[in-house]
Order: C-alpha cells, then structure tokens, then sequence
C-alpha cells in the first residue's frame, strides 16, 4: 500500500491557508511564512529531505491550479517537474491539466484515491490542498503528517484538520525539532 503524505507550513492555531502569499493564496495574512519569521535554512530542510521518498504528488484542484503554472518553471521546484501528479477533482476539465509539468491524471473520487494507494509505487506527498487532506483523513486514507508549525496566530483560515464528528485518530511521532526562529518540525504516523 502506498502511502499518502500531508507536507505542509502550518500556524500555531491549525491554519495552512496562503503560506507564501502568491497567486491564488487570498488570506488576509498571506505570505507569513516569508514575511514573519526569520529564514533559517535548517528549518526547512525537511522540504529537501522529503525529496528522497517522494514519488509522486497529488492536489486538490485549487491548489493544482495555483501551483502548475508557476512550479512548472520555478528552480526551486525543478525535482518536482516530471514527476506524476494527480489531481484529485470531480469538475477539473483534462484540457485545464498544464502541459510541461510531468504527466499528470485526475482522480474523480475518494474511490480512485483508495485504488492508487493500492497500486505499486512509492509515497505520494500532498502540498498545500487543505480541503483534500481534511476529506482523505476523514476517510483514514492520510498515512503520516510533515508539518512546519510556525509561531503565529492566524485566527482565521482554511484549517488542516477536520471538525466532523468522528472517532479518535491516534497519531505516533515519528520524529521532532525546534528551531531558533520558532519553527517546530513535526512528523505524525498515522496509527491503525
């Protein structure tokens, strides 16, 4: 079974939305990864790290549409380019995929999320897509969390974690650090 990875910045209060404030990122407080803390490199080396295990990736379809066209072309996103991707999306036309970016399939239900994990292959991370992650844990598909939680308080936003009605989820620490500029690194298994 593959797993499914949730790799994200995350506030203290549980928000993910508009970390890096760029197009199609609307909160009010957009960009408080780069404007608020101090950029240190060892806090973000989880993001290099994950490169080694990543063998595909996979979005929500607003999220897709804000990062295609500009990880397409990014440096900083160059490993990322021709890898698969999928795109997980009940209205997502094949004609609105962006060419150049690897080959890239949708998957229109929470039942095609089931059969690629089914399939051979290695982990598949998800960035950024919020409401995707909240829909697949709620459907314990979700195999481990990589969080960068940020000293901040955001009030308000698109949360990572769902608020319905459900049985307790244990998680086991897989592995932890702290960092001078207040960034805690948090990687979750998901037990069960």
């Amino acid at each position: 079974m593959r797993d499914l990875v949730y790799t994200g910045f995350m506030s203290l209060d549980g928000v993910v939305d508009s970390p890096g404030g760029g197009p199609g990122e609307e909160h009010r407080s957009g960009g408080w990864v780069v404007k608020d803390v101090e950029f240190l490199p060892e806090a973000f080396a989880l993001k290099g790290e994950e490169l080694a295990e990543t063998t595909a990736l996979m979005f929500g379809r607003r999220s897709y549409e804000a990062f295609a066209p500009i990880w397409r072309d990014s440096a900083d996103h160059a490993d990322y380019k021709e890898l698969p991707k999928y795109v997980v999306s009940r209205t997502l036309p094949e004609d609105a995929l962006v060419d150049g970016w690897g080959p890239t399939r949708i998957l229109r239900s929470i039942d095609d999320v089931v059969a690629l994990r089914k399939s051979a292959g290695g982990a598949i991370f998800i960035h950024g897509s919020a409401e995707l992650a909240r829909r697949l844990a709620d459907a314990g598909l979700i195999s481990r969390y990589h969080l960068l939680v940020f000293p901040v308080l955001l009030g308000a936003g698109k949360g990572l974690f769902s608020d319905a009605d459900k049985d307790k989820q244990m998680l086991s620490l897989r592995e932890s650090a702290a960092y001078p500029n207040g960034i805690v690194k948090l990687i979750y298994d998901v037990v069960g």
